[in-house]
C-alpha cells in the first residue's frame, strides 16, 4: 500500500510540474556555461566528481575489461520490470555483482548478485575470465570506498554538510556527555572523531555494484527528457532506491569512445553534446533551480554523498556510443540476504513437529498470531524469493551456479509450509462447533491465503507477457515445476481457488 501511495505521489506530482511548465523547458547548465562552477558549488556541492586521470591506469585497464569480458560472455541482462501494473522491459542491460547471498530490489524486480570472491565462500564460476572480471570490480570497490570516505570526510570538515549532518546522532551524544562531565573535552573529542570515521565507514562500505550496459545506436526508441530538453535519456529521473539512508553511491562510467564520433559536429548552439553521455541532476520536484548535465568520458567517476540521493534525482542522458558503469552501492538488505529469509523460514518452521513413533506432521499452535505469522512468511518466500528468482530465467548460470543451492534449500522451506498450510485447513474442516476466536483466527487465514492467490494469478500473468515473450529464451521467465500449472497445480497438497471459497462458506455461516 506505501509503495503505491508513493507512486501515486510521484505521478502528481509530476503532473502538476509539467502542467506548470506548459510548453516551456527550465534552464540547465553544462561546463560550457559561465555560471556551471557556481551553481554546482550552491546547489549540488555534494556532488563529487573524478575526472580519469586522477584514477589509477593499473585499475582502469583491469576495470575496462571485466566490462568487455561480461559482454563477451553475454552476461548483461535486460530486466523485466513492473511499473504501475505493467511489465517492461529495460533499455539498460545489467547484472548485479556483489557479497554472497545479497539481493537488491527495484521496480518489483528483486536482483541475485554474482557473487564476487569472498574468503570463506566456495564460488565457481563458468570460466576463469568471469572469476577475473568479479576480482577486478571487488577492486574498484574498495578503491572508490577509500574515495567516498575521503570526500565525505572533506565535506565535513569544509562545514558543507553542517545542516545535514552526517554524523549528527553522535555529535549530539558525544556534545551533551561531556556538557554533563560524564566524559572530559578531549575524550568527548576522540569519541566524536572514532564515531565520525565509523559512521562515514558504514554509509560508504558497498556491498554490491549495479553493472549496466547499453548501445544507443541499437536502440529503436528513447525517451526524451521531459523538463529541460537534455535529449536522450537512457535512464528517466529518479531516485536510487533500497540504500542505506544517506550513504553514498559511486559511480564508474566507461565509454567505448572511438566506435563513433565522440563529439557532435552538429552541436547545438545552447545545451549539452548529444554525442557524449552526462549525468543530469536537478533538485526533487522544484522549478525555480536550473539542472546540472555533467559530462562522462572514459574512465570518469562520480559520487553522490550523504542526503544527495534523497533531495535530488538523478537521470542517465545517452551518447552515442556503447557505455558501461559500475554503480556502487550500500543497499539495505535488511531483508534482503539469505541469512535473513532462512531465518524467517527457521521462525515459522518452529510451528511444525514430527510424532517420533508414527512420524505424522502436526501444528503445534492454532493461535492466530502464529498462524498469520507463518502464512505471512510462505508468502513472502514464494513472492519474493522463489517466483523471483525463476522468474529472470537461467540468467545466473552464465556466470555461475552458486545460487541453485540455496534456492533449493528455500524450495524445500516452501514445500514444508504448504504442507502446514494444508494442516491449518484440516483443523478448520473439523466437525466441531466454530468458537468467537477460531472465527478470528479462520478470517485472518482467509485474508493471507486470498492474497497468495491474488498474487499466484499476477505472477502467472507476468510470465505469459508480451513483455516477457520478448526476451531472449535464456532468459524468458521459468515455468519451474513447483508451480507449472498454477490453476491445476498437482504437486500442492490443496487447490488455493477450492480452499478459499470454502473459507468464506464457512465465515459466512457461522455470522
Amino acid at each position: 500500500m506505501k509503495r503505491r501511495a508513493g507512486e501515486r505521489e510521484k505521478k502528481m506530482k509530476k503532473k502538476k510540474l509539467l502542467e506548470e511548465l506548459g510548453k516551456d523547458r527550465l534552464p540547465y547548465m553544462t561546463p560550457v556555461d559561465a555560471d556551471f562552477h557556481q551553481l554546482w558549488k550552491s546547489r549540488y556541492s555534494k556532488l563529487i566528481f573524478r575526472k580519469s586521470d586522477t584514477v589509477p591506469e593499473e585499475l582502469h585497464q583491469m576495470v575496462q575489461e571485466a566490462f568487455l569480458t561480461l559482454r563477451e560472455h553475454d552476461c548483461f541482462f535486460q530486466d523485466l520490470v513492473r511499473i504501475k501494473g505493467k511489465d517492461f522491459v529495460t533499455p539498460v542491460s545489467r547484472i548485479l555483482i556483489g557479497n554472497p547471498g545479497c539481493t537488491y530490489k527495484y521496480l518489483n524486480t528483486r536482483l541475485f548478485t554474482i557473487p564476487w570472491p569472498t574468503e570463506g565462500y566456495d564460488i565457481k564460476y563458468c570460466s576463469p575470465q568471469i572469476h577475473d572480471a568479479c576480482k577486478a570490480l571487488i577492486r574498484l570497490n574498495d578503491y572508490l570506498h577509500i574515495e567516498a570516505v575521503k570526500a565525505l570526510q572533506n565535506l565535513v570538515e569544509t562545514k558543507e554538510i553542517n545542516n545535514t549532518t552526517v554524523i549528527d546522532g553522535e555529535q549530539n551524544f558525544a556534545t551533551s556527555l561531556a556538557e554533563k562531565g560524564s566524559v572530559s573535552k578531549d575524550e568527548s573529542s576522540c569519541c566524536v572523531q572514532a564515531d565520525n570515521y565509523r559512521c562515514l565507514k558504514n554509509r560508504t562500505s558497498y556491498n554490491m555494484t549495479l553493472l549496466n550496459y547499453m548501445d544507443p545506436l541499437q536502440m529503436l526508441y528513447l525517451k526524451q527528457e521531459p523538463y529541460f530538453g537534455m535529449g536522450d535519456m537512457a535512464v528517466s529521473w529518479h531516485h536510487d532506491e533500497n540504500l542505506v539512508e544517506r550513504s553514498t553511491v559511486a559511480v564508474y562510467s566507461y565509454s567505448c569512445e572511438g566506435s563513433v564520433m565522440t563529439e557532435s559536429d552538429e552541436q547545438i548552439l545552447k545545451g549539452r553534446d548529444p554525442a557524449v553521455w552526462h549525468v543530469g541532476l536537478k533538485v526533487a520536484w522544484d522549478i525555480e533551480t536550473p539542472g546540472l548535465a555533467m559530462p562522462l568520458h572514459q574512465g570518469d567517476c562520480y559520487l553522490m554523498l550523504d542526503d544527495l540521493n534523497m533531495t535530488h534525482q538523478h537521470c542517465v542522458l545517452a551518447g552515442f556510443s556503447p557505455r558501461f558503469s559500475s554503480t556502487h552501492r550500500v543497499a539495505d538488505c535488511s531483508r534482503g540476504t539469505l541469512e535473513y529469509i532462512f531465518g524467517r523460514c527457521e521462525l515459522a518452521l518452529q510451528n511444525l513437529q514430527t510424532d517420533l513413533d508414527s512420524m505424522a506432521l502436526s501444528l503445534k499452535s492454532l493461535e492466530t498470531a502464529v498462524i498469520k505469522q507463518v502464512e505471512e512468511i510462505h508468502n513472502e518466500v514464494e513472492f519474493e524469493w522463489l517466483r523471483q528468482f525463476w522468474f529472470q530465467g537461467k540468467r545466473y548460470l552464465k556466470c555461475t551456479d552458486w545460487w541453485l543451492k540455496p534456492i533449493a534449500k528455500l524450495e524445500e522451506f516452501w514445500r514444508k509450509m504448504e504442507i502446514m498450510t494444508s494442516l491449518v485447513l484440516s483443523e478448520f474442516r473439523k466437525e466441531e462447533r466454530i468458537e468467537e476466536q477460531r472465527t478470528k483466527t479462520i478470517r485472518c487465514f482467509l485474508l493471507v491465503l486470498t492474497e497468495r492467490q491474488r498474487l499466484r494469478k499476477e505472477w502467472t500473468a507476468r510470465c505469459q507477457s508480451e513483455a516477457a515473450e520478448s526476451l531472449p529464451e535464456d532468459q524468458k521467465p521459468e515455468c519451474h515445476p513447483l508451480w507449472a500449472d498454477d490453476e491445476c497445480n498437482m504437486s500442492l497438497p490443496y487447490d488455493l481457488e477450492e480452499v478459499i471459497a470454502d473459507l468464506q462458506n464457512l465465515v459466512l455461516w457461522v455470522e
